[in-house]
């Protein structure tokens, strides 16, 4: 658990930089065999990307990597991964996702479990708070990205 606990501190940090950017405050970073190959913020806003949330852009950030090399992998998000993140996830068989909370938002966890991916939700009251003032802040950039 100490482990997650450091390695979502970085997502954190990545998150606080997106919102710092102008952006959506959510962080992700990607670890293999206990080091951090990959880390990104959701940037939507700054890039105005269709496609770069958080875990998106940490994935782009690791480069192209071997199909094993992501099975040895776990990624890291202040927040459940949504449909989109998920499937970039389900594609590489990345096998643990790590979430800071999934009260402000849920994704499709119930279906990566099914695909055989286990998710370790921390329930950290940093990423909710952090999530929950942002929404309540800019609630139409916020639906904008889960595409309401």
């Amino acid at each position: 658990m100490e482990n997650h606990i450091k390695f979502m501190k970085e997502a954190i940090k990545e998150a606080r930089q997106g919102l710092k950017e102008g952006g959506i405050p959510i962080g992700s970073v990607l670890v293999k065999e206990g080091k951090i190959i990959g880390r990104g913020h959701n940037k939507r806003i700054q890039k105005k990307s269709a496609i770069l949330h958080a875990e998106m852009a940490c994935l782009e950030d690791a480069g192209r990597l071997k199909a094993q090399d992501y099975k040895k992998c776990v990624i890291y998000s202040t927040l459940s991964p949504c449909d989109m993140c998920t499937g970039a996830i389900l594609l590489y068989k990345i096998p643990v996702i790590v979430i800071g909370e999934n009260r402000t938002f849920k994704g499709p966890e119930g279906y990566s479990k099914k695909r055989g991916v286990k998710i370790i939700n921390l329930g950290m009251r940093e990423c909710s708070r952090m999530m929950a003032e942002f929404i309540a802040r800019k609630p139409r950039l916020w639906n904008e990205d889960i595409g309401k």
